[in-house]
Order: C-alpha cells, then sequence, then structure tokens
C-alpha cells in the first residue's frame, strides 16, 4: 500500500468516524433527516476544507472527490436510521469524536508536512483540521464548543501533530508511527475523559469590601 493510499484511506475514516460523531450528536437534538445529515457532513468535512484552503489544495479534496461527500453522507444516514442500536449515544458521540480527532490530527498534519509548510505551521494545521468538525457539530447542535471548555481536546490534538511532526522530521513517518500518534491522541483525549482531567482556568476573587465598583 502506497503513502498517498494509506493517506486516503484514513482521511475517509476520519470522515465517516466524525460524520458518526456528529450525526450521534444530531439525533439527541432530535433533527430530522435532513439536519442529521447536514451536521454530519459539516462535522466530517469542516476541518478538512479548512486544512486544503490554508495549503492552498482548491477545490478542497471534500469537493473534488466524490467519495469525501459520499462517505459522509451514507455514514450520517446509516445513524440516523440504526440509532436505536446504539445503547448510550452520548458515550458513542464521545468516543467517535476521539478517534476522528486523532484521524484528522495525523492526516491534517502530513498533508501540511508534503505541502512544505513548516512544522510549527503544520502542527497549527493539523490541530485545527481536527478540532474544526467538532467545533462546527457542537455550534449547529447548540452546545457550547468542546474546544471553548477546560477540557483536555485542543491540547491532545497539538500533543499529536508535534508528534507526527518529529516522526516526519525523523523519517520514521511510516503506518505504524502515524498510527501510534492517531491512537496517542485518542488515548489521551478518552483518558482526560475519564479522570476529569482539564486546563487552568483563572481563579475569580470576589471584589473586596468596600472597593468601587467598576
Amino acid at each position: 500500500m502506497t503513502t498517498s493510499t494509506a493517506l486516503l484511506l484514513a482521511d475517509l475514516t476520519g470522515v465517516a468516524v466524525f460524520a458518526a460523531s456528529g450525526a450521534s450528536a444530531a439525533v439527541v437534538k432530535r433533527l430530522d433527516l435532513f439536519g442529521v445529515a447536514f451536521v454530519g457532513f459539516v462535522a466530517a468535512l469542516g476541518g478538512g476544507i479548512f486544512r486544503d484552503l490554508v495549503i492552498d489544495e482548491v477545490p478542497p479534496l471534500a469537493f473534488a472527490d466524490w467519495r469525501y461527500a459520499a462517505t459522509a453522507a451514507v455514514t450520517a444516514a446509516a445513524v440516523f436510521w440504526l440509532h436505536p442500536q446504539f445503547a448510550r449515544l452520548r458515550t458513542t458521540v464521545l468516543v467517535l469524536d476521539a478517534a476522528g480527532l486523532g484521524l484528522f490530527t495525523v492526516t491534517g498534519t502530513l498533508k501540511a508536512l508534503d505541502a512544505q509548510v513548516p512544522p510549527v505551521g503544520a502542527c497549527l494545521i493539523g490541530m485545527l483540521t481536527a478540532i474544526g468538525g467538532g467545533l462546527a457539530r457542537d455550534l449547529l447542535t447548540g452546545e457550547i464548543p468542546v474546544v471553548l471548555r477546560r477540557e483536555i481536546y485542543a491540547v491532545a490534538a497539538l500533543g499529536g501533530s508535534i508528534a507526527v511532526a518529529a516522526l516526519h522530521a525523523s523519517g520514521h513517518a511510516g503506518a505504524a508511527g502515524l498510527t501510534a500518534a492517531a491512537v496517542f491522541v485518542f488515548a489521551l483525549r478518552l483518558t482526560a475523559l475519564r479522570r476529569r482531567w482539564s486546563a487552568p482556568v483563572a481563579t475569580l476573587r470576589p471584589p473586596r469590601a468596600g472597593a468601587p465598583r467598576p
């Protein structure tokens, strides 16, 4: 299997996973079939469209290659019709989202590096590719985006993109290394959820007695 074929398969897998995540979230909000398909489509392809526009690959693969749109639409429709089979949709959404986060982190960073983007920029593009779909999904379903909460989400994607850049620089960006990087992001995200890890937030102190109000 060539690198381009492996990258395509990983990209389509990420599309399917994020489409399922978006569709599951839309089902929870009781949207109709079109709404479920639309949220699944945007969740699956939003990050990839951003990535392709940034690296000047136009038209984006989401529009140039029918397999991307077809994968997202079929997956979202399948989730709509088969959602009663899911025992716990919330858990399903979280697991699928973590899997998509890992896959899109790897493919986004690698495509940016292959487009001759410097490592720092490639890491940022990889992170934004990974979180873009989840951000769009949460906004469309009326939720506070996960990336804006205290949870470890964007940090996990950034860590994975740095790992991909390091593997690429050392010449070890093969299937095994990239799979390990995706699994690292996936495991870190799920572990953070299970152990309730969170990023630090500013401490708001109550005003002192007698202090003038702004």
